[in-house]
């Protein structure tokens, strides 16, 4: 693994640094969009809305919607504005009882690796949570935006879950739910009959992901039996060699006439690039001429030797 984020853990006067892992992956199977004709893949065009135009990632800006569907266009500017912080500190702001953070409130998973001089009180931390059956709530800064974490002991290793705003977590408002009713005793000695019948202990290993599974070997047949479609390279641009300092030159001419700017003089290498390259092209033309010339005057000289 490589970790992906390096700091310290504080809490008191304690500081251990650490380095931060991610704690998990994601394996779904990835499909890409192609054409089912010959399997090339399908590209896409970032255009405007309004004018159709296609446009370059320079000229893209981040938008908010309002609720009236009006956009605010946000600039680099106004985000240097907000607040931000690039800490590299996982600050302990409270132990509290492990039983008191609902899963509902965890997000992304990462582990802890101590520095080697940092052993200890990372250990004393670790131990001191695992005893107490506590965890401690932090706050911690990731690409710039403040988050809040947990760091709890798992595998005998400290685990920080970041963890959702307590406005991103939805009330579970149900009119169906009705606390009037409520399940006879039969009913209630029957769900726990099957309760008692599928009890047991949680075992990752007796889990599978069958349909990745299934993808991948249906994949793996179409290779072994042959159906696999090579996708053609794309056809190069094919022109005229032309030189490329005046090539340059009009490039930047052009782009400033697209801006309205008045177009400049061009540089003395431009011009003397511009110059060969119309010296060739005249000597080119010439060249017939000269050859037709001399033609003419061979045979000048032979009917004159003649008579």
């Amino acid at each position: 693994m490589r970790a992906i984020w390096k700091g310290a853990v504080s809490f008191g006067l304690v500081n251990v640094p650490v380095r931060l892992y991610s704690a998990t992956e994601n394996h779904d199977v990835q499909f890409r969009q192609v054409h089912r004709e010959d399997g090339g893949r399908i590209k896409y065009k970032r255009t405007c809305s309004i004018d159709g135009e296609e446009v370059s990632y320079d000229d893209i800006a981040k938008g908010y919607e309002t609720e009236d569907g009006d956009m605010v266009v946000l600039t680099d500017e106004d985000f240097a504005d907000l607040p931000s912080r690039t800490s590299k500190e996982i600050g302990v702001t409270k132990f509290v009882p492990a039983d008191q953070i609902d899963p509902m409130w965890l997000d992304k998973s990462y582990y802890l690796e101590p520095d080697k001089t940092a052993t200890k009180p990372y250990i004393l931390l670790r131990d001191a949570l695992e005893k107490e059956r506590r965890m401690a709530i932090c706050t911690v800064s990731i690409r710039t935006r403040m988050t809040m974490a947990v760091l709890r002991v798992r595998d005998g290793v400290l685990v920080m879950q970041t963890m959702l705003w307590p406005d991103e977590i939805r009330a579970a408002d149900f009119a169906t739910v009705d606390d009037d009713q409520h399940a006879s005793k039969q009913e209630m000695d029957m769900a726990k009959m099957l309760i008692d019948q599928l009890a047991g202990d949680y075992e990752p290993d007796e889990y599978e992901d069958d349909y990745a599974i299934a993808v991948k070997e249906l994949v793996r047949a179409k290779v072994e039996g042959g159906e696999v479609r090579v996708t053609a390279a794309e056809p190069e641009e094919s022109g005229e060699v032309v030189d490329l300092l005046a090539a340059l030159a009009r490039s930047v001419e052009k782009a400033k006439a697209s801006r309205g700017e008045a177009p400049e003089e061009p540089s003395s290498a431009a011009r003397g690039s511009g110059k060969r390259a119309a010296a060739k092209k005249t000597a080119a033309k010439t060249a017939p001429a000269k050859k037709t010339a001399a033609k003419k005057a061979t045979t000048k000289k032979a009917e004159k030797k003649a008579s």
